[in-house]
């Protein structure tokens, strides 16, 4: 152990070294923590005990023999009591540390067994470690203190940001004076630093003229709109002022101009929406949507204009979910252009929009749709009361909105529907379903969710029902492969041989006999290299990364079968994993089983077919706990309900007469018994016998 005395008599003693000028230049000078503090944790350190060789041995070299010798007839002297000195410390100083004496409570009891030799010899390394525990101290120390140094520089303009938020946040009222009114939305809106914003001040051509400040965030506005339907109207119609003279006349010179502000919201400008608002968070957050704010001298109140001008994607075709019969309308990032491809194919008055504010820096607009007349009061209810609960400086996607709302964001399997589909999200909604749309987003939720609506095609619904059916058995069959084959394969070949025919067997052993690898490592390398290309893949913009895909893992698995590193089976179960993940129609539910399928890989390999049932059990257990708005992830299957046989298979159009019975919706019937009116009454066996 000599090596590590050395060591720590080298922490101990060594002399701080001084700060380079070179990387203090243009620094201002900040207050440095004294890790000898008193009291501070881990003082003992180096800061102490170097302070103790100073203090109690003076003339000697630290480091020394003498100095040693001295030091340690020192605190010897002072564990005593201090009999030669003469000073008697205080109990509490010698038990637990006392200012008066430099040394806490565990230096004390320290100092107490310093008579023995071991314990001379032992403590040069305990006060190394303390000396390390000091000096991180002194690192977290200087670091607090560097940012208090720092919200010290700039306590003004912190203040300031401050005053703002609380100002908006209480929703403080606008003032009558417009140089007020103008003076408090320059410092919320960092004028003239931030050239965005623009405060215009114009005069109403009135006869007497009205001062008005006209407040909009340029590149976000109409600018034609605003020269035509605010500016125009504003400054060269002048005939306004006799109309509300004449009609306020009666009321006598105090009530002159009483409801002028009325007249020009009503007659000067010829907006499509005009709003009033009384606060300056309210004119705030419109300003930012892109509307323009006008204040009017005089009054405490500012007309929000509808000049909103923002440029966006036209609609397009689904890239997500593409379908070969139906419509081919995608979302765009434009939620009213979204809420109008919902409306345009639900065209009734009780569709309901609303519109809610999420975030607190950078508030999101969000939009929940619904059918007054057939969602669940409740689940509405509860939609809005988690969106309007959630906090966050900036919540700009469904995908951080989904895991803020959903029941259990720690489980793999996706809670919360999300499509890019509007007839999709206009099917939903007809069920009695919420959806939920994010302003700047092309993808929106659609809330509660079941396990068989990830499972679930909108092409299902287009084409005859028998054909459905089988595409929905295809499309089970694709998952229980991609989940599970993989396993098996593991599973069989080390494990459960006898399951496989002789034939087989002969050929699989034959194609393995150079294969230097047990099957997991192999299904590893290949699992592993085939999810690197397809993220590649996805990286590589336009058609190159489609190339990539294919010929990437044709070359690959070939050069691995040539250098014997996996056997030809493998590439085949390899590749039938992958064709049974893409048949899975919902991408976050794809995503959590090519998960999965790692998990059962490694339970196959270490209990085989037993590890893989265990785990499936357990996974299905998971899957039955869950919860989506209060709707079981299973169902209809777990519980059974009666509208079961339509989500395992896709039966008539005719006989699918009642919504899902676990949203609870005001209607149940979705059609009625009839629906085939060109058919006798009651008659749903064909035309035979029809009079």
């Amino acid at each position: 152990m000599s090596w590590l005395r050395k060591l720590a008599k080298y922490l101990l003693y060594q002399k701080p070294e001084e700060p380079s000028t070179t990387f203090m230049a243009g620094i201002e000078d900040r207050p440095v923590k004294d890790v000898r503090q008193p009291g501070a944790k881990g003082a003992k350190g180096a800061g102490d005990k170097s302070a103790g060789w100073r203090e109690d041995a003076p003339g000697a070299e630290p480091g020394t023999r003498e100095g040693k010798k001295r030091g340690r007839t020192a605190r010897a002297r002072k564990a005593r009591g201090g009999k030669k000195t003469g000073e008697t410390p205080a109990p509490d100083a010698v038990e637990s540390g006392h200012p008066d004496t430099g040394d806490n409570g565990s230096e004390a009891t320290g100092q107490r067994g310093m008579q023995n030799g071991d314990d001379v010899a032992k403590q040069p390394v305990a006060g190394g470690k303390n000396g390390n525990n000091a000096a991180g101290q002194a690192v977290a120390g200087e670091k607090n203190e560097a940012d208090s140094a720092v919200r010290e520089k700039y306590a003004g303009q912190v203040a300031e940001n401050q005053a703002i938020e609380e100002m908006l946040r209480a929703k403080t009222k606008l003032a009558y004076d417009l140089e007020e009114n103008r003076r408090v939305l320059t410092a919320i809106f960092r004028v003239p630093r931030n050239k965005d914003a623009v405060l215009r001040t114009l005069t109403i051509g009135t006869d007497p003229p009205f001062r008005a400040l006209l407040v909009f965030i340029d590149g976000v506005v109409n600018s034609q709109v605003q020269n035509l339907a605010i500016l125009q109207p504003l400054m060269l119609f002048s005939d306004l002022k006799a109309q509300a003279e004449k009609q306020n006349g009666q009321n006598g010179s105090a009530g002159r101009y009483k409801d002028f502000f009325d007249r020009v919201k009503e007659a000067l400008v010829p907006n499509n929406q005009v709003a009033v608002a009384d606060n300056y968070q309210k004119v705030v957050n419109d300003v930012l949507g892109g509307n323009s704010a006008l204040f009017i001298d005089g009054f405490n109140q500012a007309l929000l204009l509808e000049t909103k001008g923002w440029h966006f994607r036209s609609i397009s075709p689904p890239q997500v979910e593409a379908v070969i019969r139906g419509p081919q309308e995608a979302f765009t990032e434009q939620i009213r252009i979204n809420t109008s491809l919902v409306r345009k194919i639900i065209q009734r008055p009780a569709l309901v929009t609303e519109f809610i504010k999420i975030g607190d820096v950078s508030p999101m607009q969000c939009a929940i749709m619904y059918m007054a007349d057939l969602a669940n009061p409740d689940l509405v209810g509860e939609v809005k009361r988690r969106l309007e609960s959630v906090r966050g400086d900036y919540l700009q996607e469904t995908g951080l909105l989904e895991q803020m709302i959903e029941d259990s964001p720690l489980h793999l399997m996706p809670q919360v529907l999300t499509t890019e589909r509007p007839d999709r999200v206009a099917a939903g909604i007809m069920e009695g379903k919420v959806a939920v749309l994010v302003n700047g987003n092309p993808f929106v939720m659609v809330v509660p969710c079941t396990f068989f609506d990830l499972m679930q095609s909108p092409e299902d619904a287009y084409i005859r029902w028998p054909l459905g059916t089988f595409i929905r058995i295809i499309r089970y069959v694709g998952l229980f492969l991609a989940l599970l084959l993989p396993a098996h394969y593991v599973a069989i070949t080390a494990f459960h041989q006898e399951f496989i025919p002789t034939d087989l067997l002969l050929a699989m052993t034959g194609a393995r006999e150079k294969v230097p690898f047990p099957s997991i490592v192999e299904i590893l390398i290949m699992e592993a290299s085939f999810e690197l290309i397809r993220e590649a893949g996805i990286r590589i913009p336009g058609t190159v990364g489609t190339t990539l895909g294919i010929v990437g893992a044709l070359i690959l698995g070939q050069a691995a079968v040539a250098a014997n590193i996996v056997s030809p089976i493998l590439i085949i179960v390899v590749a039938v994993t992958a064709i049974g993940s893409f048949a899975i129609p919902n991408y976050s539910f794809s995503l959590s089983v090519r998960v999965l399928r790692f998990v059962y890989i490694f339970l196959a390999s270490l209990s085989g077919l037993l590890g893989i049932l265990v785990g499936f059990f357990i996974h299905v257990g998971f899957m039955v706990s869950l919860r989506s708005f209060g709707v079981p992830f299973m169902v209809p299957a777990a519980p059974v309900t009666g509208t079961s046989a339509n989500y395992f298979v896709r039966g008539p159009v005719w006989q699918q007469e009642t919504r899902p019975d676990y949203v609870d919706p005001l209607q149940r019937r979705y059609q009625p018994e009839v629906s085939r009116g060109w058919l006798r009454p009651g008659g749903r066996k064909g035309v035979k016998g029809r009079k």
